[in-house]
């Protein structure tokens, strides 16, 4: 298999995560034969002090010409601060998103029993959650027409959804739910909302196409509140692009850490980041948590069929975590550097872990040294 990778590390954080997955993907390479060609591109803050904004044209072009994009993470505090500031760095995520047309973003939520007790809600509602949310992403209130008036007291935000944009993200969700536990959950505001109602509407529609898969219709506030109360009641979730926004969040908690979730952005191209944001006051320190990108890269090999290799890296993860390899954000005191779990994650893949591991001379930089 021969892919052309662009990478768009961003702002804080980004560079390193995004460092790590790139390290794992060319032990992926290695040990399977493959041939993955990495070209690095601006994005965010980082684009907009070099170029002035915050998607310069040739990553546009770049990303158009891969097969996927890795992206780290996007934003900077100096222009969160600033309400007045014309140009952002999320603007370029947005500009990125409708370039690629990226219509579904997919984010898988689990919980891994080595984490159980980091998560805000108690281990007994935590445990078994192994969920993944349809978003869709292009449409809504995010992309409507934003008003203000001249005296600045009245504002709207126009939330529009076409039939089209439903029937291709609900289609996507019903193929994965198929492929799972057969239920999916779609989540709206159909007793206030004309959007809603279409998308309940089209839902049922296409429902008649996938017999097998069992469909249960929740109102947002109640699905806010039942993925605390009960979070492994679901399979498949299905919504639209705010709604999706928020619930995605608050389930990312449930795992313990929001640095091991990964997703991706379908559509003309296929984009794969952690769902985490810049951290910029870890940045340069090789603390932030790599795993959410390297699950991203997994994600993106599944994408391209590599099924084996993806369940590889799963399963890698899995390994770092069950013998307490993990960065400060899992445990405060006993933690790894970032690029030491990137480099115990590659060798775990390459298969060239020794078959005794010295804890402190990892600690000490040296991984592979018994």
């Amino acid at each position: 298999m021969e892919k052309k990778l662009t990478v768009i590390p961003g702002d804080g954080i980004g560079p390193e995560v995004t460092r790590e997955a790139v390290k794992v993907l060319k032990a992926v390479a290695s040990r399977f034969g493959h041939r993955f060609e990495f070209d690095n591109k601006l994005m965010g803050a980082c684009a907009i002090d070099a170029t002035g904004v915050p998607l310069p044209g040739d990553t546009v072009n770049a990303a158009l010409e891969s097969d996927a994009i890795l992206l780290g993470a996007i934003g900077d505090p100096k222009y969160d601060n600033n309400p007045a500031a014309k140009v952002r760095p999320e603007q370029g995520l947005l500009q990125l998103r409708k370039a690629l047309g990226l219509y579904a973003n997919i984010r898988p939520v689990k919980t891994y029993a080595a984490l159980r007790h980091l998560s805000p809600i108690k281990e007994k509602h935590a445990e078994n959650t192994d969920m993944v949310i349809y978003r869709e992403l292009t449409g809504g209130i995010y992309f409507g027409e934003k008003k203000l008036n001249e005296e600045g007291t009245i504002a709207s935000d126009e939330c529009t959804y076409h039939r089209y944009e439903i029937e291709r993200v609900a289609h996507l969700a019903f193929e994965a739910a198929l492929l799972r536990r057969k239920k999916l959950t779609l989540v709206d505001k159909a007793n206030v909302l004309e959007t809603s109602r279409l998308w309940r509407s089209t839902v049922q529609e296409i429902q008649s196409q996938y017999p097998e898969v069992k469909v249960d219709y929740l109102f947002v506030d109640n699905a806010a509140m039942q993925l605390i109360l009960n979070p492994s009641q679901f399979d498949v979730i299905l919504t639209e692009n705010m709604f999706g926004d928020i619930l995605s969040d608050e389930a990312s908690v449930i795992s313990g850490s929001l640095g091991l979730l990964p997703s991706s952005s379908i559509g003309n191209k296929a984009l794969f980041e952690p769902i985490h944001g810049s951290y910029p006051q870890a940045a340069g320190k090789d603390i932030a948590n790599p795993l959410g990108t390297i699950l991203s890269a997994a994600m993106m090999l599944d994408h391209f069929k590599a099924h084996e290799e993806a369940a590889l890296i799963r399963e890698a993860v899995d390994w770092t975590m069950q013998n307490g390899f993990v960065t400060r954000d899992i445990d405060s005191i006993n933690f790894y550097f970032t690029s030491t779990v990137g480099d115990l994650m590659a060798e775990y893949v390459a298969n060239e872990l020794p078959v005794k591991i010295n804890k402190r001379n990892i600690r000490m930089g040296h991984v592979t040294i018994i």
